[in-house]
């Protein structure tokens, strides 16, 4: 039998991609190093579980758990992402997003799901510790580009009392399944629906974390307009969750979104530091530019005061490696 083997592009994550083609089919080879193979257990017991609640994710068809290898379903190069940049209208696509991502944070999720051999894969709370390690990120990473390691510590340390008050804002509102990374390039189209990957990493938390994922993507430059747009339609969609009230719940949106900033700025540096990946590093000043609008509330205003006294305009406009 001829087949042919293609090197997919690497994503963020430690994983490896190939694309496998035979008979005018294909399938896609996903291969892990053995320190994560935790990595592939989870990606495995995701996907079936969204398979079993009618969400469209990889489907397995052979795995080798001792050689960090899977075999899933390919769903194509088209990601949403790319048909985005090809539209003038892009609600559309924005509200079909929205309407999925409704219906999964509709699912009734156990905490304890089926992974390989049968063996359980257990669902997180997206706890305040979570939060605030991940934001540690920006201190960790980021910061010590520009100024000392020391001074980066202490600047966290003061950094890190304030986010816990905004954190402990958030409404007590762990209850949907969180993918964690629900932006554009996570999502395909397959005919026409939508598939969903690279959920390996969700969590039990705040319904306005995934929206925020879609909204202040940094992957793709949306006007303030549609932003909102994409906002108030999920807004009118989302009557299941009257528990947490209009006001209240745009309060979590913009603490979350700064949350996720920080963190992602952290992450992109720590890509290019730990992992030499150079090519999101681009994508920083845009990252603060999200993150400055998100502060434009008094709530922030004292983490806004340490973080704009240490970090000037022109290092966020600032590429790196430049």
């Amino acid at each position: 039998m001829k087949f042919k083997l293609t090197p997919i592009k690497a994503d963020a994550s430690p994983r490896k991609f190939y694309r496998i083609e035979s008979n005018k089919k294909s399938k896609i080879i996903l291969n892990v190093t053995k320190d994560k193979y935790k990595n592939l257990t989870s990606y495995l017991a995701i996907n079936r579980f969204l398979r079993k609640k009618k969400i469209l994710a990889p489907k397995l068809f052979n795995f080798n758990y001792n050689k960090g290898v899977m075999i899933i379903e390919d769903f194509g190069n088209l990601t949403l992402h790319k048909e985005l940049l090809k539209r003038k209208n892009k609600l559309l696509i924005y509200q079909k997003i929205v309407d999925l991502l409704l219906k999964i944070q509709k699912i009734k999720t156990s905490k304890k799901i089926k992974s390989i051999k049968n063996k359980n894969h257990i669902i997180r709370n997206y706890s305040k510790k979570i939060l605030l390690n991940e934001s540690n990120l920006f201190f960790d990473w980021y910061l010590p580009l520009f100024i000392s390691k020391k001074r980066a510590r202490i600047i966290k340390k003061k950094s890190n009392k304030i986010l816990l008050k905004l954190y402990n804002r958030l409404s007590s509102s762990n209850y949907c399944f969180v993918h964690r990374d629900y932006h554009t390039q996570n999502l395909m189209k397959v005919g026409k629906k939508i598939g969903v990957i690279d959920s390996q990493d969700a969590l039990i938390g705040h319904p306005a974390y995934d929206l925020v994922s879609l909204i202040d993507d940094v992957r793709i430059k949306t006007s303030t307009k549609l932003k909102n747009n994409i906002y108030d339609y999920y807004i009118k969609k989302r009557n299941f969750f009257l528990i947490i009230d209009d006001k209240k719940f745009f309060e979590d949106f913009t603490i979350l979104s700064v949350q996720r900033s920080l963190k992602i700025i952290g992450i992109f540096s720590r890509l290019f530091l730990r992992d030499k990946k150079k090519r999101y590093l681009k994508l920083i000043p845009y990252t603060w530019r999200l993150l400055d609008q998100r502060m434009n509330y008094k709530i922030f205003n004292e983490l806004k005061k340490i973080i704009n006294s240490n970090v000037s305009k022109s290092m966020k406009k600032k590429v790196i490696s430049e």
